[in-house]
């Protein structure tokens, strides 16, 4: 399993919720305010319907059509890795495989998993909430205010929630190197 500088398992944050809940867009403001503080973040984004970045006729898709399992594009700049897996991998295989040097993993869109949530919810969609405390749930980052059993944070606070992300996962892990 892969380990932070300070040879600790790295963490997993999941960001999960509905559909047009602003998931996408709070990570993208949380990773700014933990990487201002020095802590190095990795992010997995799970789409249940697949994508593609390996277009019909280039090089990397015809070497996977060539049988090839696995392909490495390289660059000074870049690198990407297309690979057919055998199943849909979960969180903890994805970073253990493809996650190295960093202290922190957020994820988004794997609603089932097991690791500790922050589940974005926005009054206006009308819905129920995905998770509770027993689902792991370690706060709710919500357009108002919210009587449950955790955190409930504005979904605009992107520094408030980054820093419960700190107390919780990362200053534990940080070494006197």
């Amino acid at each position: 399993m892969r380990k932070t500088s300070g040879g600790n398992m790295i963490p997993l944050v999941s960001f999960v919720g509905k559909s047009a809940s602003g998931k996408t867009t709070l990570i993208e403001k949380i990773i700014p305010e933990l990487t201002r503080k020095g802590w190095r973040v990795a992010t997995i984004k799970h789409r249940r319907h697949g994508f593609d970045i390996d277009r019909e006729g280039k090089d990397s898709w015809r070497h996977r059509k060539a049988g090839a399992r696995m392909t490495v594009m390289s660059s000074p700049e870049q690198i990407a890795v297309i690979e057919n897996p055998e199943r849909d991998l979960d969180i903890a295989e994805l970073r253990d495989r493809y996650i190295h040097g960093v202290d922190i993993v957020l994820t988004e869109g794997f609603k089932g998993n097991t690791y500790p949530k922050i589940e974005v919810f926005r009054s206006v969609l009308k819905r129920e909430m995905l998770c509770s405390k027993e689902d792991n749930l370690i706060a709710v980052a919500s357009d108002e205010d919210m009587n449950i059993d955790v955190p409930c944070l504005n979904i605009d606070d992107a520094q408030g929630i980054a820093q419960l992300i700190i107390d919780l996962f990362l200053d534990k892990t940080r070494t006197n190197d």
